[in-house]
């Protein structure tokens, strides 16, 4: 019989907000992460703005020495974790290190060190570039450092798949405890792509929101002015747990994920399938992995970038799916508060979605004034909501046509028995 794996404890690393109770408030509250870009000189960009993490020291979290070795998006990760560990009253010295996993998505890894070392190479030359550079850069290297300073000897790796990765990495931390390969995995995701070379890159392709004399209101998915996203940053942490384990050891349980699914549009490098299908294809995989009937749905977390195509197609594929449902249904983007999170985007919104189900709260889609008519369902415009969340289903798109959707539910002991 398959395991089930519950969501124990979760850690965040946001521009909302660097705790769970910061994070939730200023996302319930229709509160704006978004601001002027202070990491470097925006001159001749045509995007200015970004949803930066505030006040984050990482020293509160790492000896000094080891995170100057460490690239931002790591820090952000072994940051996230330990909050993670924390919230879900974790003893490691209690558990099995051999069954205990991680598993982190990242779209672009440690893009920071690259352009830093890039510029010490060019102006000082080869013998001034840093021993630390690889490691720092690598993607994988956020599970790895969360691996080193926990001693979690299981399976570990990071999942790259451009906007879904964290949530293709927590699908697969999923599917490793239901195959009864792990009592235990630290997932989710971790980003820090605010950088001179990765905006430029972004502006360059027209991805990015231009609203820059009013950032708060920049992100604004499903609105008919909407005119890109805004690139975002940080960590959001997932202890995932078989519940056996989770009971055992008197563990309170958050929430339960219950179906994976995952595709590819397999039609452009950038721009979604028109017809929505592989998106469509993903949710129906996670609820028939889940065995849940669409009608069952009560909250989606929309992808909801803010770009005129993803949102356009999200609402196709999500009437696809849902039917008459999809009217009926509570959907709402987060990434009208937080940003575009890119790799780390899925992470953020499972916890969202877990924190809904645990709180009976669903966070708006701020900004939204001028509903776009092909985006005609209810989106939770500006106010959050009072609703009883029993299942919740959550969606990440990414560069290249991936897609993933994760379903999760309220904990209850007697599902499957």
């Amino acid at each position: 019989m398959s395991k089930r794996a519950v969501v124990t404890g979760m850690g965040v690393v946001t521009p909302v907000g660097n705790n769970l109770a910061e994070f939730w408030a200023n996302l319930t509250g229709g509160v704006s992460g978004v601001g002027p870009i202070t990491r470097f000189d925006t001159e001749g960009y045509s995007s200015k703005i970004a949803a930066e993490v505030k006040n984050f020291d990482p020293g509160a979290f790492i000896d000094r020495k080891e995170a100057r070795r460490m690239d931002r998006f790591t820090q952000y990760a072994v940051a996230a974790t330990a909050m993670a560990v924390e919230d879900a009253g974790l003893d490691l010295e209690t558990i099995n290190p051999a069954r205990a996993g991680v598993i982190l998505g990242s779209g672009v890894g440690g893009i920071e060190t690259l352009e830093q070392q890039h510029r010490m190479l060019m102006e000082r030359g080869p013998g001034r570039v840093s021993p630390f550079f690889i490691p720092m850069m690598i993607s994988n290297m956020g599970s790895g450092q969360v691996a080193i300073n926990y001693g979690l000897r299981g399976f570990n790796v990071t999942t790259t798949s451009a906007c879904a990765s964290s949530n293709n990495a927590i699908g697969d931390a999923f599917k490793l405890i239901q195959r009864g390969q792990a009592d235990l995995v630290i997932t989710g995701g971790t980003e820090a792509p605010i950088t001179p070379l990765a905006v430029a890159g972004f502006c360059s392709m027209k991805a990015l929101s231009t609203r820059n004399q009013d950032p708060a209101g920049a992100s604004r998915p499903f609105d008919a002015a909407r005119d890109g996203f805004v690139i975002g940053e940080g960590a959001v942490i997932l202890v995932l747990e078989e519940m056996e384990h989770a009971l055992a050891r008197g563990a309170v349980i958050q929430a339960e994920v219950t179906g994976y699914g995952a595709s590819c549009d397999a039609y452009h490098i950038v721009q979604p399938d028109p017809d929505g299908a592989g998106a469509a294809g993903a949710m129906l995989m996670s609820l028939a992995d889940a065995g849940v009937a669409p009608e069952k749905v009560d909250y989606i977390n929309a992808h909801g970038t803010s770009t005129p195509l993803n949102d356009k197609l999200e609402t196709l594929a999500i009437k696809e799916v849902f039917g008459e449902h999809a009217y009926k249904v509570a959907i709402s983007s987060t990434k009208s508060m937080t940003g575009h999170l890119l790799g780390s985007a899925g992470g953020l919104e499972a916890a969202v979605c877990v924190l809904a189900i645990g709180k009976g709260l669903i966070p708006p889609t701020i900004n939204l004034e001028t509903p776009d008519p092909a985006c005609d369902l209810d989106y939770v415009p500006n106010t959050a909501i009072s609703r009883t969340v029993h299942v919740a289903l959550t969606n990440s798109f990414g560069f290249g046509g991936h897609n993933a959707a994760l379903v999760l539910e309220k904990f209850n002991p007697e599902r499957n028995s």
